[in-house]
């Protein structure tokens, strides 16, 4: 029977916090429990500050723990793009960080001896389109020539090394980007913030911030709480509690299928180095094998209408997953979810300072990595810490045009992407 919760659930353990007492004032309050805040609480910590965060959930139940676990560092404009756009300089220091940043949670996993399953597999993107595989190639040049990565365009002829699918036109390799179980590694930041002193609070709901001349003050649904610095890390989960930032992300529905188990020997058709893949189109899916190599794993982006868990209308996806793998065509799911990614005007991470107030989010669906990297630059920010630089920082953080909360704009979005899909345009 097919489960309405995420696969990476299973052996995970469920985080159920003694109720707390809410503080009256703390040094830093930051709002959301995922990725972003847990990174954030850590430093802080661990250099002497006092933390409370603040999850209007249950802990581990949002993003973070809802992913597909490519620890990739992903930017939704390619390296050459980026090139065209802002000039080699800036393109550099943009995909320069994503590297520090992989190479950041990688040795934080290390030092911090997370049991997270993070495996250095690569990743093979399949070009969906002739013409895709042409970019590809001048994109695989760049990022050789100017990043000294190992990157590789892998001729269709070789593809079924990496992936064992015809449905692609060749794709690239790239040895640099990782796999991890990303509720593991949601569990193992939650259980180190606590052990360096931070409180957390569950099903806390934050209502309101007001900037008061000691700092500010956040009107909870447990109390009020004077903080003298804030970071807001709730990315696709942004409410009215945060006005400003709800008006610059963009929440937008990922949804992800788990296959029954299936044989070693299919495992190894399907996925010969047991690495991460995703393919080009503009409505971008990614698939793996689970890290015990006992299911494939497919998400892509959910119908844009109203989905609850036990209603979910899976059937794109999963039509799409035996489409690119039919071998998999008779083998049924075990577990069906969703969750919401962040995106905003400029499809780049954003790290903002508004009226004294941090805020780090917009991932578009690369939160591993930069939900990681960006709540500890959040935090060296409030130290006071050169290392709290990031080239990410001073851009211009748009608000999207007449919208206020509710994405009235994204099933005419959606529908235009995936026209451009179908029909290459």
């Amino acid at each position: 029977m097919t489960k309405f919760t995420p696969y990476w659930w299973e052996d995970t353990p469920d985080i159920s916090l003694q109720e707390q007492s809410v503080s009256k004032s703390v040094d830093v309050a930051i709002l959301g429990a995922g990725y972003s805040g847990l990174s954030a609480a850590i430093e802080l910590t661990r250099a002497g500050r006092s933390v409370q965060i603040f999850e209007k959930d249950s802990i581990g139940k949002a993003a973070s723990t809802r992913s597909g676990g490519i620890a990739s560092g992903n930017l939704r404009m390619s390296f050459s793009g980026m090139i065209e756009k802002y000039g080699l300089a800036q393109a550099k220091a943009y995909c320069g960080e994503a590297i520090a940043a992989r190479h950041d949670l990688m040795d934080f996993v290390k030092a911090e001896g997370i049991d997270c399953n993070y495996h250095a597999v690569g990743r093979f993107q399949g070009a969906a389109r002739p013409s895709h595989y042409e970019s590809m190639g001048r994109e695989v040049d760049n990022l050789n020539k100017h990043l000294g990565l190992d990157a590789q365009l892998i001729p269709q002829s070789e593809q079924h090394n990496y992936l064992g699918s015809d449905h692609f036109y060749g794709g690239t390799y790239r040895p640099d980007l990782n796999g991890v179980h990303p509720a593991k590694l949601h569990y193992g930041m939650y259980l180190k913030a606590l052990e360096s002193g931070a409180v957390i609070h569950a099903n806390t709901a934050v209502q309101q911030i007001e900037n008061n001349t000691v700092g500010y003050l956040l009107h909870t649904e447990r109390g009020v709480v004077q903080a003298k610095d804030v970071i807001v890390a709730t990315n696709g989960y942004t409410d009215s509690a945060t006005p400003w930032l709800q008006k610059r992300l963009v929440p937008v529905a990922s949804m992800m299928i788990a296959t029954n188990p299936i044989s070693p020997e299919l495992m190894d058709e399907l996925f010969p180095t047991r690495g991460m893949a995703c393919n080009s189109n503009f409505l971008h899916s990614y698939f793996r094998p689970s890290p015990d190599g006992s299911r494939v794993l497919y998400g892509g982006r959910a119908p844009h209408k109203r989905i609850t868990d036990g209603q979910i209308d899976y059937s794109v996806i999963e039509t799409e997953m035996k489409t690119v793998l039919p071998q998999l065509k008779d083998i049924g799911l075990s577990h069906v979810w969703w969750g919401f990614v962040a995106m905003n005007m400029d499809g780049r991470p954003q790290i903002a300072e508004h009226n004294g107030i941090h805020y780090v989010g917009g991932y578009c669906g690369s939160g591993v990595v930069w939900g990681r990297w960006f709540g500890r630059k959040a935090a060296q920010k409030i130290l006071g810490q050169p290392e709290g630089q990031s080239a990410f920082e001073g851009q211009p953080f748009k608000a999207v045009p007449f919208y206020k909360g509710k994405p009235w704009f994204l099933p005419g979005v959606v529908q235009w992407f995936r026209l451009r899909d179908k029909f290459g345009l």
